[in-house]
C-alpha cells in the first residue's frame, strides 16, 4: 500500500511532540483492543504469557478496530482544540474492542462501570469481560458508554447520524463507515440525508468512509474502484472528499490531521454562512473524509506463512488455539508487547499522564456526551388536549369519517406547539398526504435542501416532514433523532414497513438491554409507528399491498417494550396516539384505515375504551340482562369490527332470542395473561368477558393464528374460533377482499350457528341464507365492479 498523504499537500499540523504522543495513544487503545480479545489475566504482560492467561473462546473483531481507534484520536485532538460537541457512531459495530478501549482510556467506562477501574485491576476486568459470559457484546452495544448505533447489524450508522444532528445546530456526528457496510442498500440510499440537512438549523454529520479492502472473505467494492471513480461517486452523492492513504503511521497521522482540521474548517464555514447571511439556504458540498489503511493494520503480517494484515484474514481474530498452540501463544505476545505498553500504563495499570491529557473531559469526552444518552435531553412534548380534534358521534355508526384526518390535525398542532423546542419530526417514505396527514402542511413543510421548482408542493429548507423513498432511511433517521432526546412518529404502508423489519428489531433489543440491564441510560422517547393503507382496503394495489405480518414479527420482542393498538375508529385513534406520544422506551404500533369508515365511539367512550385496552361493547350486545351469552363475537381493527358488527345485525334480525356478547380489543396485548405481558388481563377478568364456556367468534385484523398465540394458555381457548387474513387477496372491493378471507358478515354468522347448540335445527336455512348472499355478492361485483347496496348502504340500526 502506498503512503500518499492527504489531498491538501504534505500539511504537517501535528508537532514532533504531537505526532509521538497521537501515536502512542493510538498503540494504547490498540494493545487495550488486542487484550480484550484474547486475555483474561496477566493484563500488562508482567509475567511471560501462558496459555492460562488467553481466553478458553476467542471471539471478536480485530480487522476494522485500528481503524477505529486511529480514528477517534484524531478526533479527540479536534475535539480539544475547537472544543467541539462531537458523538461518534461507528458503523463497523463489530470493532466493539476500539470503542470500549476508548472510552475505558478517556475515564468515561470506570465512570459508568466503577468496578471496571482505571487501574490494572480495572484492565484485568475490562479484557475478561469482553465477549465472556456474564460480559459484554463483541460488538458496540446500549453497554458501550458514547454509543447510539447497534453494531449487530451493518448498514444503519449514516441515517442513524443524520438523524442524530437534525434540529441539534451545535453537534456533530462523526460516522464511520465501513467499505463493508458501504455495500448495503440501506447505507447506500442514507448518503442522500445530505439533501435534507439544513446548516442554518442543524447539526452537521462527517462521514469517515473506512476503506481496509476486506469483508469476511471477500475484497470489498468501494476498495476495489479506482481513485478517481470513487472520488466522483461521493462528488455525486453531494459530498467533497478528502482521501488519506497508506500505512506508516506517521504519515498517516500528519495526514489525518490535516484532513479533520480541513474538514472541520469546512463545515464551520458551511454554517457561519448560512447562519449569517439572509436569504434562502443552499445545499452545500459536505466535507467527508476516506481513509484507506490495512485490514489488521499493526496486527500480525503473516500468520502460519499466510497472509494476514492487510488481508480479509485478519478480519476478526487472527490466530486462534492459542492455548494449544505454543506458536500462537509466543506470537500473541510478541504482538502484544510491540505496543510497548511499558511506555503507556503506569506501574498501577493507569494510562499515562501525557496520554491522558490527550482526551477531551468532562461531558465533550465522546463518551459521556449527552446526546449519546439522549433521555438526559429529552423534554417531554407540549401536548393539545386530543379531545378538541373529537368527531360527534351522537350514536354508534351515525357518522362516517376518515379516521387518520383527525389524527393528523392533533399532530399539526403537536407541531405547532413545539416549533420553538424543535424537537419532534414526523417520516415516512413519500407517503404523509396519501396516509392522510396532510394537515400537516398547514403548519410545516417537508424537508428538502435540493433544488426547489415553482410548482413543487410543500418543500422547504425548514420543513419538518421527512420524507425519503426508502423506509430504511427513514427509520434510521427517527432512531437517531429519537436516541438523541428527541420525538418522532413514523407513518407508513402496512405491507412495506415489513421492509424495516431488521432495524425494528435492533432497536426493540436496544431497548430491552437498556430497561433490564442499564440503569444510567435514561428513557427515550418511544418510536410511535402509525400504519394504514392496510391489508384490507387495498382496493387498487392488490395482492402485493397486502400483508399484516409486521405485528406477529413485533410480537416476537420482549413485552416490556412493545406494544401493539388497533383503534376502530377515529377517537380511539386520536386517544392512542396521544397516549403513545406521551410514552417512553416503547415501541408503540398503531393499525388504523384511512378510508371513510363508521365512526362507533364518541370521545367519553374512546378514552374509556383505549384506557382498558378491550371492552364489552353494551350497546351492540344483546346478552345484557342476565349476562349469559350463548356466543362472544370479539374483534379487533376497523374492518373486523365493521364485519363484526354486521354480523351481529343480521343474528340480531334472523335469531331474536340469541344472545350475543360484543367485545372489542384495541389493545393487542390485553389478549395475553399477566405474566407475559405488563398489560395482559388477569385470568379471572379475561373469563369474565370472554366467559368459560360459551364459543368466541374472533374476527382479528391479521393473520388468525396470532390470537390463538396470545390466548392458548385461557381458561376458554378451545372454544375460540379466529377468522382473520388467510393469504388471499388481489385488486377487488373491499367486501370482496373480507370474503376471500372468510372474515366476512356471512362467514362470521355461519360459524356461529355451526357453533351454538341451540341453533342446529336453524343451521340449514342460515346457511342457505348466507350461500345465497355470497353467490349474489360474487355475480354483483363481476357485473358492475362495486359491492352491492346491502353492503355499501348498510348501517347500525339497533
Amino acid at each position: 500500500m502506498s503512503d500518499a498523504v492527504c489531498d491538501q499537500g504534505f500539511l504537517q499540523p501535528l508537532s514532533a511532540e504531537q505526532l509521538e504522543r497521537i501515536n502512542a495513544y493510538w498503540r494504547a487503545a490498540n494493545y487495550l483492543s488486542v487484550g480484550q480479545i484474547y486475555l483474561m489475566d496477566n493484563p500488562l504482560l508482567r509475567v511471560p504469557l501462558r496459555a492460562e492467561h488467553v481466553k478458553p473462546r476467542l471471539l471478536g473483531h480485530w480487522g476494522t478496530t485500528p481503524g477505529l481507534n486511529f480514528i477517534y484520536a484524531h478526533l479527540n485532538r479536534v475535539i480539544r482544540a475547537r472544543d467541539l460537541n462531537l458523538i461518534y457512531i461507528a458503523g463497523p459495530g463489530h470493532g466493539g474492542p476500539a470503542l470500549v478501549a476508548n472510552v475505558w482510556m478517556e475515564g468515561t467506562y470506570s465512570q459508568y462501570y466503577p468496578d471496571v477501574s482505571f487501574d490494572e485491576q480495572g484492565m484485568k476486568r475490562l479484557f475478561r469481560q469482553f465477549s465472556f459470559p456474564g460480559g459484554i457484546p463483541s460488538h458496540v452495544a446500549p453497554e458501550t458508554p458514547g454509543s447510539i448505533n447497534e453494531g449487530g447489524e451493518l448498514g444503519y450508522c449514516l441515517s442513524h447520524a443524520f438523524g442524530a444532528v437534525f434540529d441539534n445546530p451545535d453537534l456533530v456526528a462523526a460516522c464511520v463507515i465501513g467499505d463493508g457496510e458501504a455495500e448495503t442498500g440501506p447505507l447506500a440510499a442514507a448518503w442522500h440525508s445530505n439533501k435534507f440537512l439544513n446548516p442554518r438549523r442543524d447539526g452537521a454529520v462527517l462521514p469517515v468512509l473506512h476503506l481496509n479492502g476486506y469483508k469476511i472473505a471477500n475484497p470489498t467494492i468501494l476498495a476495489r474502484l479506482p481513485r478517481q471513480e470513487l472520488e466522483r461517486l461521493m462528488r455525486g452523492y453531494g459530498y467533497n472528499p478528502c482521501f488519506v492513504e497508506g500505512s506508516d503511521p506517521f504519515v498517516m497521522h500528519q495526514a489525518m490531521a490535516a484532513a479533520m482540521d480541513n474538514c472541520f474548517d469546512e463545515i464551520r464555514e458551511i454554517q457561519r454562512q448560512a447562519r449569517q447571511e439572509e436569504g434562502v439556504v443552499k445545499r452545500p458540498l459536505w466535507p467527508m473524509i476516506v481513509l484507506r489503511s490495512p485490514k489488521g493494520w499493526t496486527g500480525p503480517k503473516e500468520v502460519d506463512g499466510k497472509k494476514t494484515e492487510d488481508f480479509w484474514r485478519s478480519h476478526q481474530v487472527p490466530f486462534a488455539a492459542v492455548r494449544e498452540n505454543p506458536d500462537h501463544l509466543k506470537l500473541l505476545e510478541s504482538w502484544m508487547k510491540s505496543y510497548r505498553p511499558e511506555e503507556l500504563f503506569t506501574s498501577e495499570g493507569e494510562l499515562i499522564a501525557e496520554l491522558r491529557e490527550l482526551a477531551p473531559t468532562g461531558r465533550r469526552r465522546m463518551g459521556d456526551n449527552p446526546h449519546a444518552n439522549g433521555g438526559v435531553l429529552l423534554q417531554g412534548l407540549h401536548m393539545p388536549d386530543f379531545q378538541d380534534y373529537a368527531v360527534k358521534v351522537p350514536e354508534p355508526g351515525s357518522v362516517i369519517a376518515e379516521a387518520p384526518i383527525p389524527m393528523a390535525r392533533f399532530l399539526r398542532d403537536v407541531m405547532r406547539l413545539n416549533e420553538s423546542a424543535a424537537n419532534f419530526r414526523v417520516f415516512g417514505p413519500d407517503e404523509t398526504a396519501s396516509n392522510r396527514l396532510g394537515d400537516l402542511f398547514e403548519e410545516t413543510d417537508r424537508a428538502w435542501m435540493a433544488e426547489i421548482i415553482a410548482d413543487d408542493d410543500h418543500l422547504s429548507p425548514d420543513g419538518r416532514v421527512m420524507e425519503i423513498l426508502s423506509e430504511h432511511t427513514c427509520q434510521g433517521w427517527l432512531e437517531g433523532y429519537l436516541l438523541t432526546g428527541r420525538h418522532g412518529f413514523f407513518s407508513c404502508y402496512e405491507a412495506f414497513i415489513h421492509i424495516i423489519d431488521s432495524m425494528f428489531n435492533q432497536h426493540a433489543k436496544w431497548l430491552k438491554v437498556t430497561n433490564d440491564e442499564i440503569p444510567w441510560r435514561r428513557p427515550i422517547a418511544s418510536l410511535n409507528y402509525f400504519l394504514t393503507s392496510h391489508v384490507w382496503r387495498q382496493d387498487h394495489n392488490g395482492f402485493s399491498h397486502q400483508d399484516p405480518g409486521f405485528i406477529d414479527h413485533v410480537v416476537n420482542k420482549k413485552a416490556d417494550v412493545i406494544r401493539v393498538y388497533l383503534p376502530p375508529d377515529a377517537n380511539t385513534l386520536l386517544s392512542i396516539t396521544d397516549h403513545c406520544l406521551r410514552s417512553r422506551n416503547y415501541i408503540n404500533v398503531i393499525v388504523a384505515g384511512k378510508q371513510p369508515a363508521f365512526q362507533w365511539l364518541d370521545m367519553d367512550s374512546a378514552v374509556k375504551h383505549c384506557s382498558s385496552g378491550i371492552g364489552i361493547w353494551e350497546w351492540a350486545s344483546s346478552d345484557i340482562e342476565d349476562g349469559d351469552p350463548d356466543v362472544v363475537m370479539a374483534c379487533a381493527g376497523d374492518v373486523p369490527t365493521l364485519e363484526t358488527l354486521a354480523a351481529v345485525d343480521i343474528l340480531r334480525s334472523q335469531l331474536p332470542d340469541l344472545k350475543i356478547r360484543v367485545v372489542n380489543v384495541i389493545d393487542l396485548m390485553t389478549l395475553q395473561p399477566q405474566e407475559e405481558h405488563p398489560h395482559g388481563l388477569p385470568d379471572r377478568h379475561f373469563d369474565d368477558i370472554f366467559t368459560t364456556d360459551k364459543p368466541v367468534i374472533f374476527a382479528y385484523h391479521g393473520y388468525p393464528w396470532l390470537i390463538h398465540r396470545l390466548t392458548y394458555r385461557r381458561t376458554n381457548h378451545r372454544n375460540l374460533h379466529v377468522r382473520g387474513y388467510k393469504e388471499e387477496g388481489t385488486t377487488t372491493t373491499p367486501f370482496d377482499m373480507v370474503v376471500m378471507n372468510d372474515l366476512d358478515r356471512f362467514h362470521l354468522v355461519a360459524d356461529v350457528v355451526d357453533r351454538v347448540p341451540r341453533l342446529r335445527q336453524r343451521a340449514a336455512y342460515v346457511k342457505q341464507y348466507v350461500r345465497d348472499r355470497l353467490i349474489e355478492h360474487k355475480q354483483y361485483i363481476r357485473t358492475y365492479g362495486e359491492d352491492m347496496p346491502e353492503i355499501r348502504e348498510w348501517k347500525w340500526n339497533w
